[in-house]
């Protein structure tokens, strides 16, 4: 679903994504800038996207493209990403729940906004 002005997004806040990185704070609601480290890749029915934040960390995002289209942001580009904090290991960190319709185990929809269009 491809979504435009629909209401007030959720503030962008830099600072509280690194403050639940730095508590391990895996489930939390994050939203913030990124830049895209490289292309995405198709991996089955997912857009993954490699992304550093603000502050330097880097973040893997999960976009369902059976939910939603394709987002055309490639390599150094930015976005702003709202979506479920996940922790799986000390390398693996990303964010995922990043649709308006996701599962029960996401219950905030979040996006992927891209050249002020907003992907979810």
């Amino acid at each position: 679903m491809l979504l435009v002005g629909c209401g007030t997004p959720p503030a962008v806040d830099d600072a509280a994504l690194q403050a639940d990185l730095a508590a391990g704070r895996s489930g939390a609601e994050v939203t913030f800038h990124a830049t895209l480290s490289t292309d995405p890749a198709r991996i089955g029915s997912h857009e993954q996207m490699q992304v550093q934040d603000a502050y330097g960390d880097r973040l893997e995002i999960d976009y369902n493209t059976d939910l939603g289209p394709w987002v055309p942001a490639r390599r150094g580009q930015a976005i702003i990403v709202r979506g479920q904090l996940y922790i799986d290991s000390p390398t693996r960190i990303g964010v995922h729940c990043v649709h308006a319709k996701t599962s029960l185990g996401c219950p905030i929809p979040g996006f992927i906004r891209y050249q002020g269009t907003t992907y979810q």
